[in-house]
């Protein structure tokens, strides 16, 4: 576990105040948005989670996957039984890698020849990350984001004073600091414009491939330059948590992955295509985005994929020079 003073879609339970600051941001219209990255000792707390769920380490792989799928978290930090500190911390991403993007999908080939339903029993610690980075709840906002930028994660676990897990914050949390506000800034210059795609017909297998080589939480599916929509690392992972993979499983095989894995990425697109122009103002598309309870916003010009904003390139946006 690493310590530095420098998560699916939470409930939030902030207090009041902040909720009031930022209602008065957005009736203000134009702002520094930059102000908000405060540098006060504690002021992480007024914009993290504390609505967080963590497991023992004791949980099995397939537990871990249904406590989040049940609670829409794109991650579930593992703590000690007996101490409640946290001890590790699994990600939408690491299931995926499991399934059969990277080395953890060893567990199931290797170990278990294949058999799925005998590897999801496995301990959680068998894929868990152990080098988790946490902030005390002294921290500031400042620090979250020059940590979450500096180490390249999605989210930190916050500790209380007896080590024990007592809040999230996320890329997700940085949003609401901006939604709603005319910043004067628009998506263009804050998105990806080279933007890594897979046909509909590309296999789950060669998707989750994709994901964990290149480090992506979600995936654009495009045909003959029309987007049909993007699957991310938590459709993948609902696959597992649903109990849907098993219906892929050929029959009579034993819970041997088969034909599993082998299913086009297209059947995981669960949702309409939401998307923005290069000219939308970075508060709306921080808006869109809670509002529809998307991580990003494929940009569309003249019917084109030309790019796509993501909560990751928004920590950029507040990043202090």
């Amino acid at each position: 576990m690493k310590t530095n003073r420098e998560n699916g879609t939470h409930n939030k339970n902030n207090n009041s105040s902040v909720s009031n600051e930022i209602h008065g941001y957005m009736d203000r219209g134009s702002v520094s948005f930059k102000s908000k990255i405060t540098e006060h000792d504690g002021d992480i707390m007024a914009i993290s989670t504390r609505d967080v769920v963590t497991a023992p380490a004791t949980t099995n792989i397939i537990g871990a996957v249904r406590i989040m799928t049940t609670k829409g978290f794109r991650r579930l930090p593992i703590t000690d039984a007996g101490t409640g500190h946290i001890v590790g911390i699994v990600t939408c991403l690491d299931i995926v890698d499991f399934l059969g993007g990277g080395d953890r999908h060893k567990i199931i080939s290797d170990k278990f020849a294949g058999n799925i339903n005998a590897a999801i029993n496995e301990s959680v610690r068998k894929i868990m990350r152990t080098d988790v980075i946490v902030l005390d709840h002294h921290a500031s906002i400042a620090n979250a984001l020059n940590t979450m930028i500096k180490d390249n994660i999605g989210g930190i676990p916050i500790l209380n004073d007896n080590g024990e897990v007592d809040a999230i914050v996320s890329e997700r949390d940085f949003l609401h600091l901006i939604a709603g506000i005319k910043t004067g800034i628009t998506i263009h210059d804050y998105m990806s414009h080279d933007v890594v795609t897979v046909s509909p017909n590309t296999t789950l297998h060669d998707a989750a491939k994709v994901m964990i080589q290149r480090g992506f939480r979600r995936l654009p599916i495009v045909k003959d330059g029309i987007l049909l929509g993007i699957v991310t690392s938590f459709d993948v992972m609902r696959y597992l948590g649903s109990g849907d993979i098993f219906k892929s499983l050929t029959n009579g095989n034993s819970g041997k992955l088969s034909n599993a894995f082998e299913m086009p990425i297209r059947h995981f697109i669960k949702r309409d295509v939401i998307w923005a122009s290069s000219n939308l103002d970075l508060g709306e598309a921080a808006s869109i985005m809670m509002d529809k309870g998307i991580g990003s916003l494929p940009v569309i010009d003249d019917g084109k994929l030309s790019g796509i904003i993501t909560e990751r390139d928004f920590l950029n946006i507040f990043k202090k020079e």
